[in-house]
């Protein structure tokens, strides 16, 4: 077994996957402590797969458990996290890390102005003293994190000594810090120190709960690894992660589990949008390619990692909605899971678009997370009443509608640039809120087709099944001869057999080695990228990095499906009917599909609801479905 757990804001998937089959379960996340949802997650999984009390026996025969976050994302969505501090010796530093409005905003949240600049001097005394003064001053403003940031490598290593010695790491109260050359070797300031402070930023989200973990981990004699799920698509140890890699760490899941859906069912551009509890991510794959920058960049801006294209935006099934000077907003903030939306009834007073599909009869309130949760409608009317409808002088039912509406709005604004011209795009619908809002949000793009895959509530997590474990190594061979080239590729070799021994793993034994040259243009994108024995000529603005992917396959599943073409096409089943508001029309009995009960190209016009496991699809007018032999929903607008 492979335990694939995937952490949102509001709720937190778990996927098992078998050998010939994917189990699979939903629990609250547990914001405060971390590691309860993540127990409750595994022994809901084990009944499932096993039976009442079966806990121990689940993780015993699991080869290992991948973990992704989107805490991380969430917290900078919403910039909830350490305060952090500043030290450079570049006066001009601030101002070129603030040149567009986006590093502007993310400087002013994150750093603000607990910036200290020391003055360049050789004398040790001196160094020592300022760095000393830098510290306590900034501390004292508050910063609870430090990153410092020196032009020259070798002095930010003098300064580095010297900051251990003033301030030990065994004693409490020590600052947390990182340095920025230490952190990565990127030659661009900018983009190195940018990293340096995200990382940081997001460190302190997953640092306490995964050291936790892997300690009840041991404590119930489990000997496989907790692996950390990254954004690059591979997976490696918690020891061995970087907390900016996981940026969107989940989200990249849900990528990796598009592209097996564009590969199954022979789609070229693919538009995945996995809406959660406080965001939605949107990410593409084009040509059975994920779409990623060499130099990834984070709410637009550009960091030293290679990431993949996802961006983040502060919509979910948990967002806020309130009427502000006369009209509605949607997100960032979240509720999350605690206290969740005012329907979950644990003390929430915030309307979301959980209460809206509530009340407009979408939801059922006794099937919610397949019945493990009632939801309240009494309190989904009074929050909607107090937020939105008072304070715009509607009707709670005529709130809805608007409420409703910019909700879908604002998802097709999050993903309508992405859209290719004709009908060629396709959009992924997935997380318990995507679904909901897919036909109404992709009519507003100008999107024709949408596919729900029948693991649409969890499919970030069964994504999570087609990573390895991998660890990339590289170095800047701009100019080198044959021979200082040779050398090179020893110390990467030396680097990765360090590293995969420390992952459990013999570099020569187990692992497969792959060597490529990138051709980097002058702003870090990337140009090319060849094989060792391709010409690798470079203009004199271009770099050439030697890189070294180091990696251990691990099983993956297979996904087989074949796209209906229309002709085999037989009428779905209904459960039966439930009362659904439609604008301009009231309320009207609309036909309940579950999704299991349909057989292999079962179709219905909408108006419909479709029930799946964890997830109800809304099939709005003029819009019609069709279950492929996979399972999965594939929605057609025939307007």
């Amino acid at each position: 077994m492979l335990i694939n757990i995937d952490n949102g804001g509001t709720l937190t998937d778990i996927c098992v996957v078998g050998k010939d089959e994917v189990y699979y379960t939903k629990t609250l996340t547990t914001p405060i402590d971390l590691s309860e949802c993540f127990f409750e997650g595994i022994n809901k999984a084990a009944k499932v797969v096993y039976g009442e009390g079966s806990f121990a026996t689940l993780l015993h025969n699991s080869s290992l458990i991948r973990y992704s976050s989107t805490q991380g994302t969430n917290a900078l969505v919403e910039r909830k996290g350490p305060k952090i501090g500043l030290i450079t010796d570049e006066a001009d530093l601030v101002e070129r890390l603030n040149k567009t409005d986006a590093e502007k905003d993310m400087f002013k949240s994150l750093v603000g102005d607990r910036v200290a600049v020391l003055k360049q001097t050789d004398d040790h005394e001196e160094m020592d003293q300022t760095l000393v003064a830098a510290i306590n001053d900034l501390t004292t403003a508050g910063a609870e994190r430090l990153v410092i940031a020196i032009h020259d490598k070798e002095k930010e290593k003098e300064y580095k000594h010297f900051f251990l010695l003033r301030f030990p790491r065994h004693l409490l109260g020590s600052v947390p810090v990182l340095f920025s050359w230490e952190f990565t070797t990127d030659p661009s300031r900018e983009r190195r120190i940018w990293s340096a402070i995200i990382n940081t930023f997001l460190h302190p989200t997953l640092e306490n709960f995964l050291y936790s973990a892997e300690n009840r981990l041991r404590a119930h004699k489990v000997k496989n690894p907790l692996l950390i799920y990254r954004n690059d698509g591979a997976s490696s140890r918690v020891a061995k992660s970087v907390a900016l890699k996981t940026y969107s760490s989940g989200p990249r899941g849900g990528l990796e589990g598009t592209r097996a859906l564009a590969e199954a069912y022979g789609f070229n551009h693919v538009l995945m949008i996995d809406v959660g509890g406080t965001t939605s991510d949107i990410g593409a794959v084009d040509n059975l390619s994920i779409v990623a920058d060499r130099r990834g960049k984070v709410e637009g801006i550009a960091t030293s990692f290679e990431l993949s294209d996802v961006r983040s935006y502060g919509v979910g099934g948990s967002s806020i909605i309130r009427a502000k000077d006369g009209k509605i907003e949607v997100g960032p903030e979240s509720v999350g899971a605690a206290p969740g939306p005012a329907c979950f009834g644990f003390g929430g007073k915030e309307a979301t678009i959980t209460d809206v599909n509530l009340l407009l009869g979408i939801l059922d309130p006794s099937t919610y997370l397949n019945g493990e949760l009632n939801l309240d409608t009494e309190r989904s009317r009074q929050v909607i009443k107090a937020n939105v409808a008072d304070p715009l002088g509607v009707s709670v039912e005529e709130a809805l509608f608007l409420m409703q509406e910019a909700f879908a709005t604002k998802m097709a604004d999050s993903f309508k640039d992405w859209k290719h011209d004709g009908d060629e795009t396709v959009l992924a619908a997935f997380g318990g809120g995507g679904p909901m809002s897919a036909c109404q949000a992709a009519r507003k793009a100008g999107i024709k087709r949408v596919i729900i895959p029948k693991l649409a509530a969890i499919f970030s997590a069964y994504g999570l099944s087609f990573s390895n474990v991998s660890q990339e190594f590289e170095e800047d061979i701009t100019g080198f001869s044959d021979e200082e080239m040779q050398h090179s590729r020893k110390r990467l070799l030396k680097q990765a057999k360090r590293h995969m021994y420390q992952e459990g793993y013999s570099l020569k034994d187990d692992c497969d080695v792959h060597w490529s040259v990138i051709v980097e243009n002058a702003d870090g994108s990337e140009d090319t990228r060849l094989t060792l024995e391709e010409d690798a000529n470079h203009t004199d603005d271009q770099r050439r990095i030697l890189v070294l992917e180091a990696s251990y396959e691990l099983a993956h599943p297979t996904l087989d499906a074949t796209l209906p073409d229309g002709s085999n096409n037989v009428e779905a089943k209904a459960s039966g009917t439930r009362k659904v508001l439609i604008k301009d029309e009231g309320e009207k009995d609309v036909p309940v599909y579950v999704l299991d009960d349909q057989d292999a190209n079962a179709s219905a016009q909408g108006p419909a609801i479709v029930e799946g496991p964890f997830f109800t699809a809304r099939v709005t007018k003029g819009w019609s479905f069709v279950v492929t032999d996979a399972g999965d929903l594939i929605l057609t607008d025939n307007a």
